[in-house]
């Protein structure tokens, strides 16, 4: 016979105690959330907190209060910053309150959307169905919520290169005609692109860097002079990159254009919208994003200008059929039924790499419903109204500079002081950043642009207001006229 004991659950003994320990730890969470303003933007870990993240094995259970005790003291109090409003670095979303209430539910399903029939998939479905509508794309794309558009890309561009060589590739390898394959981004493009040609056996060279113009957007002529030396080297130009919203500046390369080159070159036209392509949500962006639309495939973030808590991303490709062919493989153990809980066709998982796939769809369903699209543009408005505001009050001080236009929402800037090497203006302003954050004052990045060390402020966060641009620049004059 069996002991009693090896059958128990991993449920509570005591549900009762359980569901006022789960309901405290949700208060402590909504408090985080409820009090961002009056917290530091960013603080660093102590060497308590580290300690007690640091521990053998755990072999035998613990106690449950004591380990909700050190989410609380040690983890909780302790993030990146990205939910506070003064938080500019990088492009992290913020998060919402609601969004934690989807994810509670999203944990108790414990749903696996690789396939199968179930309500969660059909949620993700209708989030795929908004993002075709969103960004006017026909019935027959397809698309799939991934983290995050480093994914989304990887996805987006296997399927280009499988279009390109045929789908027997999956089978025999790239080949020699693989070799020959040749893409294109701006030189701004993000580094995940260029990991994703490493990743499809392609090679980081054959993606070509384009030069960029002043505005820090992909140069055209450049471009059609790299697709035609290509050819008359007799390689095999397959894909275009454009960027709407580059992680340096935000700039947006000229998407209408790509898109007439890429149809005229018989290309792939691929854009990586991690934040910027929600800007089509927005109608003072959309004209910067014309020919966005008109794409073979987009990635994007939910996590970032739409603020679902992470991770969501997304990739949206306009010839469904190819996307499904480049990834599906159904072997016995997942064969398709008509009825049953193995209907529900097709799976998720034949457009992508993931079989096991969590529900990430409900929370991006939520935000979109308790909110809606309009005042979600509102906010991305707002940001990028706050953006060239921060950019105003950076031109009215001697002491500033700009070191590139504002397109969207990020400000590159620095602090000037006479008689300073670029060598020793590169030191002044990595500490003003670095003072910034350790004080707990606001949380901006840096960046290289022109050979320049750039303050770089990026806004993409709902709570964010003009008065925190304002409260920056004095905290940056302050900080630069004691350091100078």
């Amino acid at each position: 016979m069996t002991d009693k004991t090896e059958e128990k659950s991993l449920d509570p003994e005591n549900w009762e105690a359980f569901r006022a320990l789960a309901h405290e730890m949700l208060d402590q969470a909504l408090e985080h959330m409820a009090t961002c303003r009056e917290r530091p933007v960013w603080k660093p870990v102590p060497n308590e907190a580290k300690q007690s993240l640091m521990e053998p094995l755990p072999l035998e259970a613990q106690n449950t209060k004591e380990i909700a005790d050190t989410v609380t003291k040690s983890i909780l109090p302790y993030g990146v910053g990205n939910t506070h409003p003064k938080f500019f670095g990088w492009v992290h979303g913020s998060g919402t309150p609601g969004n934690i209430i989807a994810e509670i539910a999203a944990a108790a399903m414990n749903a696996n959307l690789g396939g199968r029939d179930h309500a969660a998939i059909y949620v993700e479905r209708q989030v795929i169905s908004w993002c075709r509508e969103i960004f006017q794309f026909p019935p027959t794309s397809s698309g799939l919520v991934v983290s995050g558009t480093s994914m989304a890309s990887l996805i987006a561009l296997k399927t280009a290169r499988d279009k390109k060589l045929g789908i027997d590739v999956r089978k025999k390898g790239i080949g020699a005609e693989g070799a020959k394959l040749t893409a294109y981004a701006s030189a701004q493009a993000h580094a995940c692109i260029g990991k994703t040609f490493d990743i499809l056996g392609l090679g980081q060279k054959a993606l070509r860097p384009i030069p960029v113009n002043s505005n820090y957007e992909m140069d055209m002529d450049s471009l059609r002079a790299a697709i035609e030396k290509d050819i008359a080297d007799g390689n095999q130009p397959f894909c275009v990159v454009g960027t709407a919203g580059t992680v340096n500046t935000g700039a947006i390369d000229d998407l209408a254009a790509i898109s007439n080159i890429a149809e005229q070159y018989d290309l792939w036209f691929h854009v990586d919208g991690a934040f910027g392509a929600l800007g089509w949500l927005c109608d003072d962006i959309r004209p910067k994003l014309a020919g966005l639309d008109q794409a073979h495939s987009i990635a994007f973030d939910f996590h970032k200008w739409m603020h679902v808590n992470y991770d969501a991303g997304f990739v949206l490709v306009r010839d469904g059929e190819a996307h499904r062919r480049s990834f599906s493989a159904r072997p016995d153990y997942l064969s398709p039924e008509e009825r049953g809980l193995a209907g529900g066709n097709p799976w998720f998982c034949e457009y992508g790499l993931e079989l096991s796939r969590g529900f990430r769809a409900l929370k991006i369903w939520w935000q979109i419903k308790e909110h809606g699209l309009i005042r979600i543009g509102q906010k991305i408005s707002d940001n990028c109204n706050q953006a060239r505001y921060l950019g105003t009050l950076i031109s009215k001080e001697a002491e500033l500079e700009l070191l590139a236009p504002i397109g969207l929402n990020i400000v590159c800037f620095r602090y000037r002081a006479p008689n300073k090497s670029e060598k020793e203006l590169a030191v002044l302003n990595r500490e003003i950043v670095l003072q910034l954050q350790e004080n707990g004052l606001a949380a901006p990045s840096t960046t290289i642009l022109g050979g320049k060390l750039a303050i770089r402020v990026n806004i993409t966060n709902h709570r964010t207001q003009l008065k925190d641009c304002t409260e920056l620049i004095a905290d940056c004059l302050k900080l630069g006229n004691k350091l100078k």
